[in-house]
């Protein structure tokens, strides 16, 4: 049986509609006579992010950032489809995240790709993890 942080448990070890963030899961065996317990699997992280973004000013995605790293250390690279780096950011230290422009200037809507680091507990351990993908920039 499996358990999202204090959610029901289930038999099936997928879930679905996770916020994004830290979460525990619990393993509970249930197929023998002698059990060995709970399994505790904590730090969880769930890596979520917009695929698009539209930095025109009028107050609704005007900026990008990662969801769900917050106060976690993590580091982003956002390079542009020719692999420049255009801007790195923290989730802890720009709560509103990209807005569009390099140096100032704005760029053009186009893909952007990113890269994020950010610390996992694999159980003993603190591991750092990579996630990469790519969104857009719409003008």
């Amino acid at each position: 049986m499996y358990q999202l942080d204090e959610g029901p448990t289930q038999t099936s070890p997928v879930f679905t509609n996770v916020s994004p963030g830290p979460h525990t899961v619990r393993v509970y065996d249930v197929k023998t006579e002698f059990s060995c317990g709970v399994l505790p699997i904590e730090g969880v992280s769930v890596v979520d992010y917009p695929n698009f973004f539209t930095p025109n000013g009028d107050g609704f995605h005007d900026t990008w950032n990662i969801i769900g790293l917050q106060n976690t250390g993590s580091v982003i690279y956002i390079f542009d489809r020719y692999g420049k780096l255009i801007k790195q950011i923290s989730p802890d230290l720009e709560s509103d995240g990209w807005d569009g422009t390099f140096n100032g200037t704005p760029l053009p809507a186009d893909d952007y790709w990113f890269s994020v680091t950010y610390p996992e507990f694999d159980g003993t351990t603190t591991v750092t993890r990579e996630f990469k993908a790519h969104f857009s920039l719409k003008r």
